[in-house]
């Protein structure tokens, strides 16, 4: 099972191992991750559960395609380079140490 930690603004971290196939919205819901709402339930429809990629495993996690980049044009936070929507990445075994910042308005 990787682990997956997010990063919030004040430094605090939240870390879970995350069964491989769920996606990291439904897994930071889980572990009651702030600022990562998933309104749609990862519909891909809501942009609720925008994250910032670290910038070292951003190629792991791939960029987004055509749809979740519209949606994170109008994310509240601000898009980034590295901004993904959480619903759109899978737990697999190479995310094992994976880090995501939270964004917060």
């Amino acid at each position: 099972m990787p682990k997956v930690t997010w990063i919030l603004k004040d430094g605090k971290e939240i870390t879970a191992d995350v069964p491989v196939g769920h996606n990291l919205m439904e897994a930071a819901v889980a572990k009651n991750v702030p600022n990562v709402i998933g309104e749609c339930g990862g519909c891909l429809s809501c942009a609720t559960c925008h994250v910032y990629v670290d910038p070292a495993w951003y190629a792991k996690t791939g960029a987004p395609d055509d749809m979740e980049s519209d949606m994170l044009e109008i994310t509240v936070a601000e898009r980034k380079p590295t901004s993904r929507l959480s619903c759109q990445i899978k737990a697999v075994p190479e995310l094992d140490g994976l880090i995501l910042r939270v964004p917060y308005i």
